[in-house]
């Protein structure tokens, strides 16, 4: 994917750093009634939006005549209305030229922002026979909640949308893979128009932040955790202080942790402050990948720069790469993948081992108070090293106590797979089943690697009760 430089970036300080895009933060109220919206508003405010949509479709006896000038008069922010119509997506069912009404009263009232659907746009714009103030804005949008189309026939619907007029182009879509993304993006960044595009979905979540790379005139977030107006949406106080959105620009570097599922991780609330921390110009999200060849073809283009590896990809990112480090692919996996600056070849690493193996050592030096261990040797020597799972992960650690001397037993689920791994290392296999006869012993170590325990199912576990 080749993207040139994004429109509508600007340089302005923000706080102790430097504001890298003119992306707006638009607050998402889910309210029912207009005394909590306007509740939500303040809120929004507090929190860092720029502006902040009321969606009529969500209140409950909804009065245009006796609600609107309150929802406007005391609004905190800009405002952006949207009356969002069942056949699109919302939840008004109700008589469309009564909507059409609340539309226009929210133009006469000096709402900001209006939301028009594509559908209806030319028969609105008709209706006001442009008796609009300049400072009102009319977004004209297309939601697709199906699917996401082709760069052209995005491109073709931009087009048609800014034909009626718009002051700004909406489109959303929905990603069906992470790969939709780049249509979007690809046309947001040529856009000659203000344009806000998103993909709906958990697999179009690096819409929502990668716009601001790309020039989208706004994004969306959620007041509060789950309480969102459509799906893939994170908070406005993740957008700021784990995303760094404000600091997100042409030249922002784009890392991220590759796997499926993906919600589980902890890495981007590790490298995204680290990143902060230190000045670097770079952005770290969580990919949910289905094909990772799909993506690291699509997402080709320098900014793409590097990534971390989980389940169920730590082979599969391995058999992508153009050069493997050694340990790397002595493991038969990677735990992380760099595109080497100069020629843009994808290098893949495997450090698991070095972490998972120096946590497990400081541990049984702390407990080994009595001095037993040989000198020169790993605490780990000699001691039985039990590793539940023979993916990407059990592979490291089988790899590391290997190597640190353990007698290492593989357990998994397909004995085959546990004799393929103990036999690289020298151990012994068994499978998961067997682990309820397996006697451990003093001193064992024990160390899942399969997916069992991880959210939101965190209460399982692949060890027998018998050990518990």
């Amino acid at each position: 994917m080749s993207i040139s430089s994004a429109p509508f970036q600007w340089e302005a300080g923000i706080g102790s750093g430097v504001r890298r895009n003119s992306t707006l933060i638009c607050a998402s109220t889910s309210a029912e009634s207009v005394e909590e919206m306007v509740f939500e508003m303040v809120k929004a405010k507090e929190l860092g939006a720029d502006l902040v949509e009321a969606r009529l479709d969500f209140l409950n006896d909804f009065h245009p005549t006796q609600h609107l000038p309150s929802l406007i008069n005391n609004r905190p922010l800009p405002i952006l209305i949207t009356y969002r119509p069942i056949w699109e997506g919302g939840d008004y069912d109700g008589d469309e030229s009564q909507r059409q009404d609340a539309l226009r009263l929210a133009i006469e009232l000096g709402s900001e922002f209006v939301d028009v659907e594509l559908k209806v746009a030319d028969e609105f714009y008709k209706s006001i026979g442009g008796k609009k103030a300049e400072s009102v804005k009319i977004i004209v949008s297309s939601h697709n909640l199906e699917s996401t189309p082709s760069v052209e026939e995005i491109g073709n619907l931009a087009a048609r949308i800014q034909a009626t007029g718009a002051d700004v182009v909406k489109i959303a879509t929905t990603a069906l893979d992470i790969t939709d993304c780049a249509r979007l993006f690809q046309v947001l960044v040529h856009s000659q128009v203000p344009m806000i595009g998103i993909a709906m979905g958990e697999k179009g979540f690096i819409s929502r932040i990668l716009c601001a790379k790309f020039g989208g005139f706004l994004t969306f977030g959620s007041i509060e955790a789950g309480a969102i107006s459509a799906p893939g949406q994170t908070t406005i106080k993740e957008l700021l202080d784990l995303y760094n959105f404000r600091q997100i620009g042409v030249g922002t570097k784009v890392h991220g942790v590759i796997g499926n599922p993906i919600g589980h991780s902890k890495s981007p609330h590790l490298y995204n402050p680290a990143f902060k921390s230190v000045g670097f110009d770079g952005i770290y999200l969580p990919l949910l990948i289905d094909n990772v060849s799909d993506f690291l073809n699509t997402y080709s283009s320098p900014d793409f720069v590097g990534y971390s590896y989980t389940i169920p990809h730590k082979q599969n990112g391995l058999r992508c790469c153009d050069e493997v480090d050694p340990i790397a692919k002595a493991i038969g996996a990677i735990s992380c993948m760099i595109k080497r600056p100069n020629d843009g070849r994808l290098i893949g690493y495997n450090f698991d081992y070095l972490g998972a193996i120096a946590a497990i050592e400081e541990r049984l030096h702390l407990q080994d108070s009595n001095g037993r261990s040989i000198s020169g040797c790993s605490p780990l020597y000699g001691k039985l090293f039990v590793v539940m799972g023979a993916g990407g992960a059990g592979k490291a650690l089988a790899y590391g106590g290997k190597e640190k001397g353990a007698r290492v037993v593989v357990a998994n689920r397909t004995y085959a797979k546990a004799k393929e791994l103990a036999t690289k290392v020298g151990g012994e296999a068994i499978t998961l089943s067997e682990l309820e006869s397996f006697h451990p012993e003093q001193g064992m170590i024990l160390a899942n690697t399969t997916s069992v325990g991880m959210k939101p199912k965190i209460d399982l576990t692949p060890i027998p009760k018998v050990w518990c």
